[in-house]
């Protein structure tokens, strides 16, 4: 049974920085996760239920959570994957025709602990000097938290991607052609997208090229997911496998895991991106779309292949294009429910390679 929704709670980070909030959602005396901050200014459901975030907590940036409710429709899989919930301001009453349960209702019944009325803006700016960090929140003493904070674990060197794929492999969409998507995490936008391609066989993250192959695919999707690629072995070396053999897009932790096989290597963000305004060049012609993102990790140094997109930030290499194979890779999330939308793109370029 939850705790009281306003009892007081603490969020502390593993550095020992203490933020004073109210419990909300389904309150626990010790929640623990890394955690990370998002800045889009809408779509907290479809954050929530994306597998990206399994083993984090999300804080996010903008003050009023909640506005307009959650609705089934905006789920991107069927239950929530990160850790916990910080906000600055839980709203309790949504002003939307779509909406068919209050934000916090549906997080007491997914069971997801919340903290709010944290100084986000004071948190925000924490996080950003010193890096994403484990952290532990809920209403148990500070001493309590301060241990269980110093304790969490990050996502360094983690295979959360076991925690979100699929059991057993199933059909999605329609489509005139045939495409194996791996799931890492896959979001319900991404198959609504290659469901109107084709007829999509989604399989477990651990299915081996050979199995990939035998299904005679036109094209491989690798999906998004959470954690660190270089905990994933397998799915790199199925990759590795599948490359020159079928046309291959992969998006996020597909195309980290893409670049892995290829040989490239990655690294782990400060503090990750994650948000709905990212700039990025395309730099075929130097056009600019603005993007949806959630990634801790990153890509550097692979061989063999065009650097298609970068983020104008920091320089982040956001897509790649093989050179000697049908493949390529896109950072930043072109399916993005609820958008931007400047890079859908991207999935009418993969139907022309599929053929």
């Amino acid at each position: 049974m939850s705790a009281d929704p306003r009892a007081r709670a603490l969020l502390v980070l593993a550095d020992g920085e203490v933020f004073e909030g109210e419990a909300a959602g389904a309150a626990q005396p010790v929640s623990t996760g890394e955690l990370v901050f998002n800045t889009a200014l809408s779509g907290y459901q479809e954050v929530l239920t994306d597998p990206s975030y399994a083993g984090q907590v999300v804080a996010f940036t903008y003050p009023h959570i909640g506005n307009y409710g959650v609705n089934r429709e905006d789920d991107e899989s069927p239950r929530v994957h990160c850790r916990g919930v910080v906000v600055r301001d839980l709203s309790s009453e949504p002003s939307s025709w779509r909406a068919s349960e209050t934000l916090e209702s549906w997080l007491v019944r997914l069971e997801v602990p919340a903290v709010s009325g944290i100084d986000t803006r004071r948190l925000t700016r924490h996080l950003r000097d010193k890096g994403a960090m484990p952290c532990a929140f809920g209403t148990a003493g500070e001493a309590t938290l301060r241990d269980a904070a110093a304790q969490a674990l990050p996502t360094d060197g983690r295979d959360l991607v076991s925690e979100v794929t699929t059991a057993a492999p199933f059909v999605r969409g329609d489509g005139p052609r045939r495409v194996v998507a791996y799931d890492f995490g896959v979001k319900e936008t991404m198959l609504r997208h290659l469901g109107r391609l084709a007829t999509v066989t989604v399989v477990p993250a651990s299915t081996p090229a050979s199995d990939v192959l035998s299904l005679e695919p036109d094209g491989v999707f690798l999906s998004n997911g959470p954690g660190d690629p270089g905990a994933l072995p397998g799915p790199t070396a199925a990759v590795a496998d599948l490359v020159g053999k079928v046309p291959i897009f992969g998006i996020c932790l597909g195309h980290q895991l893409l670049c892995s096989a290829l040989g490239g290597s990655t690294y782990k963000l400060a503090f990750g991106h994650h948000g709905t305004n990212h700039p990025v060049q395309r730099l075929s012609d130097g056009a600019v779309e603005i993007t949806s993102q959630n990634h801790n990790y990153a890509v550097t140094s692979v061989p063999g292949v065009d650097v298609t997109h970068v983020n104008l930030n920091d320089g982040v290499v956001e897509g790649v294009r093989c050179l000697s194979a049908d493949a390529f890779g896109i950072q930043y999330h072109p399916e993005a429910g609820p958008g931007p939308h400047d890079a859908r793109y991207l999935f009418s370029s993969f139907a022309e390679m599929l053929g």
